[in-house]
């Protein structure tokens, strides 16, 4: 029977790898809510507004938000308390995950303001074209202003 061990150190370094594991684990769970990049460089709309929805909703991060909070909460803890060994790693891993994630958020938001001004737009030409805008108008008035 192997017997239990309460040694300080021993303690600490058991918790040290199961934080890191939780910190591991929080940034695959991450990534993997992450949107395909095929979703996001892809589409079969019909026009720009339905491409653009279709973007907006292909940029959702999803719980990569939550994850990547959990895996840093867990990373700083740890940080501060010297568990980790290599630590560099794991900040650089966080670092660019994070970066991935704030410019997918800043990209879905971008789309979606777009998403919003693209239909008052078209509105807006055709209302413009509607009220008496005629192409050919211009070219016969400049054709009789030589004359």
């Amino acid at each position: 029977m192997p017997q239990s061990t309460f040694d300080d150190d021993d303690l600490f370094g058991e918790a040290a790898d199961e934080m890191r594991e939780d910190v591991e684990t929080h940034l695959r769970a991450a990534k993997a809510t992450l949107p395909d990049a095929d979703a996001v460089w892809e589409t079969d709309a019909d026009n720009v507004l339905g491409a653009l929805n279709g973007l907006r909703s292909a940029l959702d991060t999803g719980d990569a938000v939550e994850e990547l909070r959990q895996a840093k909460k867990q990373y700083v803890l740890g940080e501060r308390a010297g568990a980790f060994e290599d630590d560099e790693e794991l900040a650089a891993e966080i670092d660019e995950l994070q970066e991935l994630v704030e410019t997918l958020e800043e990209a879905h938001e971008q789309v979606g303001e777009l998403t919003s001004v693209v239909p008052q737009i078209k509105g807006d030409l055709e209302d413009a074209h509607a009220e008496g805008v005629d192409p050919d108008a211009d070219a016969d008035d400049a054709e009789e202003a030589e004359a």
